[in-house]
């Protein structure tokens, strides 16, 4: 302030001077005409100043402004420091709102930003899709008249946000089921979470289905085996007759055993995710093995052809494959009528990879059966399964060791003209 006081008091003098002398040769006119041109050079200076200011304002640069000389340096100086540190202020406040933002938009759960009229201030991608809101579209639009459930509208109505949210039969393609809660924050805002809860009711319903069917398939052979013993234990029979019962008994109780040790296997291979070994499966002696069981299976009642096509052998858990390769050809020996031919066959494809083939002359299977088939204890024709003792778990045993060992189950089917299923295995699980 001392110096641009100086610089000020400096040019009223030299301005009171000139016109001092002026007046003294020319008169007061030109006295005065000197005294104000000698004042006015810190008036034009200091607008020039402040039109250079207004450009670079105008152009948010004021940092990078070239300081003048004189009184405006200090204030300009000043000026610039205030701008340099409010820019990187604000430059740290956008670094962390994009951080929030990116964090918002990584995460998994749908959510949605919403004030107190209820309208939507902010939304992430996965609560877009949930909705299928748009943000730029739809933002500060009221969440209610964009997504019309009558559940979600009377949760909103009521304001009891103590618990959640179930709405089932969500998204695009109405697969989804959403679990959300409203949790309030700022000044009568709230932050509505949605999570999706698909996967978790769908595994649910498949447990209360196995449940329920593991029931079912246990209830008829004790109820068989209650009758039977109830029946042996109150009349007096003829061994003839007893040793049938036995023989019946025997059957069912052979059934349950069946059945427990196929949950059991099934639950082993649930809980095993792992890619399975890579130790080396002769196929020879696995083909020997099978058309010794199928034999002893079938009791003469179906001709059978077992190829080996090509000399490769498999890189794998030699019981896993032995049950997977049993179960697909049991399968074709349970459903193929009498006289009905089954051909095993393991061969090469074009690609290189390795194929295990069963096919079947039986009655086959509709088009819409076959999408379901690996489902547990999912069956096409249940007193059918039931007769030929199976458990309805073999295909899904089946599909469950492919899986471990990066392999393909392929099935097709022709109602009348049998079936075909192929275990399609990759090259990284062959060995020569």
């Amino acid at each position: 302030m001392i110096s641009a006081l100086a610089r000020f008091v400096f040019i009223v003098f030299l301005a009171l001077t000139a016109a001092f002398i002026t007046l003294i040769n020319w008169g007061a006119e030109w006295a005065i005409c000197i005294g104000i041109f000698f004042l006015s050079i810190p008036l034009v200076n200091s607008y020039i100043n402040l039109a250079r200011l207004k450009k670079y304002v105008a152009s948010d640069t004021i940092e990078n402004m070239p300081l003048p000389s004189g009184y405006w340096e200090e204030v300009f100086s000043r000026l610039q420091r205030s701008v340099k540190n409010l820019k990187l202020k604000m430059r740290d406040i956008e670094q962390q709102h994009n951080h929030f933002i990116e964090a918002f938009q990584a995460s998994p759960n749908g959510i949605v930003m919403l004030d107190e009229d209820d309208q939507i201030e902010w939304c992430n991608g996965i609560a877009e899709r949930f909705f299928g809101l748009q943000y730029k579209r739809d933002v500060m639009q009221r969440i209610n008249f964009l997504v019309r459930r009558p559940e979600f509208i009377q949760y909103l109505i009521k304001r009891n946000f103590d618990e959640p949210l179930l709405m089932e039969r969500m998204g695009t393609d109405s697969s989804l089921s959403l679990m959300l809660q409203a949790f309030p924050f700022g000044d009568k805002r709230h932050l509505l979470l949605v999570q999706n809860v698909t996967d978790l009711q769908k595994a649910d319903a498949m447990r209360r289905d196995f449940v329920a069917n593991v029931s079912h398939e246990m209830r008829t052979p004790i109820t068989v085996l209650m009758g039977f013993l109830e029946t042996v234990q109150s009349l007096d029979l003829e061994k003839g007759q007893r040793d049938q019962y036995f023989e019946m008994m025997t059957s069912q109780a052979q059934r349950m055993k069946s059945l427990v040790e196929d949950l059991l296997t099934l639950a082993n291979l649930e809980a095993n995710a792992l890619p399975a070994a890579v130790n080396e499966v002769n196929i020879k002696t696995v083909m020997a093995l099978l058309k010794n069981d199928a034999e002893a299976l079938s009791q003469g009642r179906h001709p059978f052809s077992f190829e080996i096509l090509s000399s490769e052998n498999l890189l794998g858990d030699e019981r896993e494959i032995l049950s997977a390769f049993s179960n697909l050809v049991s399968n074709a020996i349970r459903y193929t009528p009498d006289s009905g031919a089954i051909a095993v066959s393991w061969q090469i494809n074009a690609h290189g990879q390795g194929e295990f083939i069963v096919r079947d002359t039986g009655p086959g299977i509709a088009a819409e059966h076959l999408a379901r088939l690996t489902e547990r204890f999912y069956r096409v024709d249940r007193s059918r399964s039931r007769d030929t003792g199976g458990t309805g778990l073999g295909l899904a045993i089946v599909k469950h060791i492919a899986n471990r060992h990066q392999a393909q189950l392929l099935i097709e089917s022709t109602p009348g003209k049998g079936s075909q299923f192929t275990l399609r295995f990759p090259k990284e699980r062959l060995s020569t």
